[in-house]
């Protein structure tokens, strides 16, 4: 109840942008480089918090997939709720797209501020700023991924507080994730993330598989052999590169299945959730984020 009734007092600062739901924007003054102000131009979050009785203080924000051109729902509610049964308090990001304008650094600026504004506020919402994940599908994936080999530790003499807060996730979950940009992509990711002809350094750079670090984040990661629209390599070599630099990492490879399973059925079924849910919980477990 405590951290509802603080999120319900820092949604009254937005209540001049006319929100209908609890979801609010990222930035109350418009996101930087907004092509105006429709909704499609705001980012947002939508939170959603276990019960008192489950919540272990973790939270988790959720980039659901659609090849940068949409936001597929179940893999946004639907993880949150999921979320939210293990006791981890779930924000599921609505960010910027290919179709409405958007190009690379939008989308990782949205993320990007994710991550800083649930850490600024964690005290507010009884969060652990340390305890503060990442979890993406598809494209989402990629932009998780993105976030995970791209974070910063923030500006300490910015003007925003949030903006001093580190962009850098706790730990990532990365589901059947567009991981690269070369060989193994997912052409209509490439095309809403970059647009046409994009410079081979940009491709470079966002091939996340190129850029793990020792300071990556520990990674769940788990994909399909048969997915024909992302292929398995993207998480296979994500794995590789988190195994040579020494980083913790759980990876699953399923042999049957297509892509975009998400928990296992289009509706919020529990009965029909995937195996990937309890080895994901476990791990999760593993790592502090559920008691």
């Amino acid at each position: 109840m405590k951290a509802a009734f603080a999120m319900f007092a820092f949604l009254g600062w937005f209540t001049a942008q006319g929100q209908t739901t609890n979801s609010f924007p990222l930035w109350p003054n418009g996101a930087p480089g907004a092509l105006g102000k429709e909704d499609k131009d705001i980012p947002t979050l939508t939170p959603f918090f276990p019960s008192a009785a489950k919540a272990s203080e973790a939270a988790m924000v959720v980039l659901p997939g659609g090849g940068y051109g949409g936001l597929a729902a179940h893999e946004g509610k639907d993880y949150a709720l999921w979320l939210n049964e293990q006791g981890i308090t779930a924000f599921v990001l609505k960010y910027r797209l290919g179709p409405a304008g958007y190009r690379h650094p939008a989308m990782l600026q949205d993320a990007a501020r994710s991550i800083r504004l649930v850490r600024a506020k964690a005290s507010e919402w009884n969060l652990d700023p340390k305890r503060i994940g990442i979890m993406g599908s598809s494209a989402g994936g990629h932009l998780a991924s993105t976030l995970l080999t791209h974070f910063d530790a923030g500006k300490p003499d910015a003007e925003d507080p949030i903006d001093r807060q580190s962009s850098r996730p706790d730990l990532g979950i990365l589901c059947y994730a567009v991981i690269t940009m070369g060989q193994f992509t997912h052409q209509g990711s490439k095309h809403n993330l970059f647009g046409n002809n994009p410079s081979p350094e940009l491709v470079e750079e966002l091939s996340n598989e190129l850029h793990v670090t020792k300071d990556t984040p520990p990674c769940f990661l788990w994909h399909t052999a048969e997915d024909s629209a992302v292929p398995v390599e993207n998480s296979l070599q994500f794995a590789a590169a988190l195994r040579k630099a020494g980083v913790p990492f759980d990876l699953h490879v399923y042999q049957k299945g297509a892509h975009g399973l998400g928990l296992g059925s289009r509706d919020y079924n529990p009965a029909k959730w995937l195996p990937w849910t309890q080895d994901c919980a476990y791990w999760l477990k593993l790592q502090g984020f559920v008691k």
